[in-house]
């Protein structure tokens, strides 16, 4: 998935009220723009990192520029919208590049289900086959080595949604959860266990209860995101100690 215009480079000054971040483009001016992550950023939003940002022209809209990505060491890159994972993951779906999850030849976003009232991400329907329930996550935690680690902050939408799936799975349906890691220098996932116990827990009942879990990870550039192969997932989900 390619960026609609080129990125632009700046520094970062502060991130402040969830969704709005000071920097100072390349050339002194100051801006205020948009950041599409209402998460705890934890080492993302450090004061004079190298960001990138999406300029954009919408007279409508009353900031002229949103937060894409962070520069990390290495040459590697962290995506930081939030909300791009699922547009990443109906991509893959169309073009068939995630194997768990190909032979289904319907795929329905925003699908209401379950007993408290959520939605599924994306429903895969086949004749002659259960349908499959996916939720993703964007994951750009990274705290020790490789390990890429979710959540970054409490997440009771996120245990919900945990609660919903186990149910699909103990009522005979296939439900998935599917992590995506956006950045490039991790190379395994594993839960946030110290920053959110309850979901912690509730991604272990959910594991018992069949739900599947998948994690794959991105290519990242100045020039777009796209999804690419597995990530294995640590099978004791330990974190930090």
């Amino acid at each position: 998935m390619r960026f609609q215009t080129p990125l632009v480079p700046a520094r970062l000054l502060r991130r402040y009220k969830r969704f709005l971040a000071d920097c100072v483009l390349e050339d002194g001016t100051e801006v205020t723009v948009h950041c599409p992550n209402p998460g705890a950023m934890l080492g993302l939003k450090d004061e004079g990192a190298r960001i990138w940002l999406l300029p954009n022209d919408d007279p409508k809209k009353k900031l002229k520029y949103g937060w894409r990505l962070v520069e990390l060491p290495e040459g590697h890159f962290a995506g930081i919208d939030a909300g791009l994972p699922n547009r990443l993951v109906k991509e893959a779906l169309a073009e068939g590049r995630i194997k768990a999850l190909t032979g289904y030849s319907e795929t329905k976003p925003e699908q209401r289900y379950g007993a408290e009232n959520s939605r599924i991400d994306f429903l895969l329907s086949e004749p002659g086959r259960p349908d499959a329930y996916v939720e993703v996550k964007n994951c750009h935690l990274r705290r020790e080595g490789d390990w890429a680690e979710f959540p970054d902050c409490v997440t009771a939408r996120g245990a919900k949604h945990l609660r919903e799936l186990a149910a699909i799975a103990q009522a005979g349906g296939r439900a998935v959860m599917l992590y995506v890691v956006q950045r490039t220098d991790c190379a395994l996932f594993r839960l946030a266990a110290d920053l959110d116990p309850a979901y912690a827990r509730a991604f272990d009942a959910a594991r018992d209860a069949g739900v599947e879990v998948l994690c794959h990870g991105t290519d990242i550039s100045p020039d777009g995101i796209r999804l690419t192969g597995p990530l294995p997932v640590d099978p004791n989900r330990q974190a930090l100690s």
